[in-house]
């Protein structure tokens, strides 16, 4: 059996009530996961699911009410943060403003009072992989949101620890800069090979970095996997709803691969449920093909957004309700207008049943 860097155990959390008589509050409930060393794995899900609670038990800064940590054989439920071999970049990134980048990186290598030359080799080597070798000798003012990020980033990776642990690290950066940040985070990982949990309620960004995905919901882990098993194979409609945009519709099965729609035959992916049972289907709005005069269900457009790589449609198909439907590359043609007669064509397997 491969041994796993990071593995959860039936891991819960309860927070006492204000009021001692009434009810503990379950922020974790039975978490159980195992992370491959090198793996990324991200912890997904809306405010107040539980992911915070999670990565700062991982880190030893909440006790567990119950359930096992263990860092490969270790079990490290009573050891202290110091003591795990994990570093956290946290989402205000806490770098210190009295000093400069060089002794921020330096600063934990100090308290474990490593020898200079080996400091300065350690330091480097980090200030190189983060892309800060020219700016040592800068204080933190003087640095963009993106480079006190880096500075964060490079604090943790010359500790060298076992686990990198993310907290929302790009919430405090503007759209352009977090989709930069995201891309250099993945191929910094990648090329460290540390393994990372990263916790974010951003959908994009977790598909973008993860090799795995845990979603979260009400405290509880409602789907782990690849990102690209769970967006094509959500296991429930919080599931598909939340990762993504998706159309829920009604349909009646036919066969292991086929479900009727309104009237409409539509090929599904293999699934178990019983003919004649009725059921709900998730549509992915891309995987609905637009036209002017042809195709499987016929509606009625009743908004349009451009979006620049695509434009968003919602369109109205009697029997079935409302579909939004993305198509790519708008402006290669004209732009369908509200009012105007749709013709739409689900793309063959494309469609799930929940």
């Amino acid at each position: 059996m491969t041994l796993k860097d990071l593995r959860l155990v039936d891991l819960r959390k309860e927070f006492a009530s204000r009021d001692p008589s009434g009810p503990r509050a379950v922020a974790v409930s039975g978490v159980s996961l195992d992370v491959e060393k090198g793996q990324l794995v991200t912890l997904l899900g809306p405010s107040g699911c539980g992911k915070t609670t999670l990565l700062r038990m991982i880190a030893g800064f909440e006790e567990p009410t119950g359930g096992d940590i263990y860092f490969g054989e270790r079990r490290v439920n009573d050891d202290p943060p110091n003591a795990r071999d994990a570093a956290m970049v946290f989402q205000s990134y806490a770098i210190f403003p009295h000093l400069n980048v060089f002794e921020n990186v330096a600063f934990g290598l100090r308290l474990r009072r490593v020898p200079a030359a080996q400091l300065r080799e350690r330091v480097g080597r980090a200030l190189d992989i983060t892309g800060l070798a020219g700016l040592a000798g800068r204080s933190p003012e003087q640095l963009s949101g993106g480079q006190q990020q880096r500075v964060a980033l490079a604090r943790c990776i010359v500790m060298e620890p076992r686990l990198l642990l993310f907290d929302e690290p790009l919430s405090n950066l503007d759209a352009k800069l977090r989709e930069q940040m995201r891309v250099e985070i993945r191929e910094l990982q990648q090329r460290v090979g540390i393994t990372t949990v990263y916790v974010t309620h951003d959908q994009v960004e977790a598909m973008s970095i993860s090799d795995l995905i845990v979603i979260m919901n009400a405290g509880a882990v409602e789907q782990i996997g690849r990102p690209d098993e769970i967006y094509a194979r959500p296991r429930s409609r919080f599931v598909a709803d939340f990762l993504g945009k998706a159309n829920f519709v009604q349909a009646r099965v036919i066969d292991a691969t086929h479900v009727d729609i309104s009237g409409t035959a539509l090929e599904v992916r293999p699934h178990e449920r019983a003919a004649g049972e009725m059921v709900t289907v998730v549509l992915r709005p891309e995987a609905l093909a637009v036209g002017r005069e042809a195709g499987m269900l016929r509606g009625t457009v009743r908004r349009v957004m451009f979006l620049g790589s695509i434009a968003e449609y919602l369109a109205e198909v009697p029997g079935v309700g409302e579909l939004l439907v993305d198509h790519a590359n708008p402006a290669a043609g004209t732009l369908l207008g509200v009012g105007e007669p749709v013709y739409l064509t689900p793309a063959p397997a494309c469609a799930t049943v929940l």
